[in-house]
């Protein structure tokens, strides 16, 4: 079989390679660093096995130019950026790899947290210009304070344990209550519009697919208290970023907005005035992101709440597992779930 890697840096690659090496797998491997799409594809045209991170863009017009493919395996928990219905139907499998870093991004959305509360932005800007002083660097408790989780599955019930280490009042949002976090760390299970219109802090983790398009967005956003933040490490377009622009715009979610995923690609104003076929929607939201970088109780980071070593070493053992298993029995240890 051929198995080819796209979206893999080069340290990722050495450690891939070791894996097979221990697993004494037979077939043909082949490493990228692009990602897999229509500019790409044809490197694999005769691809057995695709692995693809996020940044790939497996569509209709992507698969068809792989006629040898058997299985597709994305190198994170989300999979929206692949066609699966259509993988499917032309009896392909999909894998995915849920649960690689759970702590990992908790302790991120946490980091976005402190580091809003207690105004690190700003004071890093100061000092970066020689300003040495606490004017304007007044911060806040979180010991006490009301956080909102909204959507309590592997992440937030992570997020939930670290809020209650803090000493915070948890309020939860999901379909589906978790019992052990009712009662081992008081979590109350509310409504969407109860959990932002209580909470001090609000927090989303999670999956992007049409039910959470735009789950926070410029109309709910307005129950929120002036001074609440905001912090999204799930996906972008869970949260809508017209919304979280205007409410900044109005003094509201004073306490602070952290953003690790965001609903469009952030650009320079060069690269923006040299691409060609712009959209006057597209134009929108990168004008609204660059607003957004440039406000000091904002917070943009380009994915990295997953990115620690030990979680990276996990996807990437998780994929292999999964190829193994596949060339093995022909089935998958981590299949994405049937909708």
């Amino acid at each position: 079989m051929k198995v080819y890697f796209f979206g893999v840096e080069d340290w990722e690659k050495l450690h891939i390679e070791r894996k097979i090496r221990e697993k004494q797998l037979q077939c043909e491997f082949f490493f990228f660093k692009e990602a897999l799409d229509e500019t790409t594809v044809d490197r694999a045209k005769d691809a057995d096995i695709v692995s693809v991170f996020i940044y790939s863009k497996l569509t209709k017009e992507v698969i068809d130019k792989m006629p040898n493919l058997k299985l597709i395996i994305t190198r994170s928990s989300g999979y929206d950026h692949i066609d699966v219905e259509y993988a499917r139907k032309k009896g392909i499998k999909v894998a995915y790899i849920p649960g690689y870093g759970n702590n990992t991004v908790a302790e991120y959305t946490f980091a976005l947290i402190l580091a809003l509360a207690r105004k690190f932005k700003p004071m890093i800007e100061n000092l970066t210009q020689g300003i040495f002083t606490r004017e304007g660097l007044m911060g806040i408790d979180i010991m006490g304070k009301t956080i909102g989780i909204v959507g309590t599955g592997r992440i937030g019930s992570h997020v939930a344990r670290i809020a209650y280490g803090f000493g915070m009042k948890i309020l939860a949002y999901d379909r589906s209550k978790n019992m052990e976090l009712i009662e081992k760390y008081g979590v109350e299970y509310v409504g969407l519009e109860e959990l932002l219109s209580r909470s001090d802090v609000v927090t989303v983790h999670l999956p992007y697919n049409r039910a959470t398009h735009f789950l926070i967005n410029r109309f709910n956003i307005k129950l929120m208290k002036l001074d609440a933040m905001l912090i999204n490490t799930s996906r972008g377009e869970v949260v809508e970023l017209e919304a979280i622009v205007e409410a900044l715009k109005e003094g509201r979610l004073a306490g602070g907005v952290g953003l690790d995923t965001i609903e469009t690609e952030i650009t320079t104003e060069e690269e923006l005035l040299r691409k060609t076929g712009l959209t006057t929607l597209k134009l929108k939201k990168a004008v609204e992101a660059k607003y957004l970088l440039s406000q000091e109780n904002v917070i943009v980071s380009p994915h990295l709440a997953y990115y620690t070593k030990d979680a990276s070493e996990r996807i990437l053992d998780m994929t292999v597992d999964n190829i193994q298993q596949f060339i093995q029995t022909g089935e998958l240890i981590t299949p994405v779930p049937e909708t």
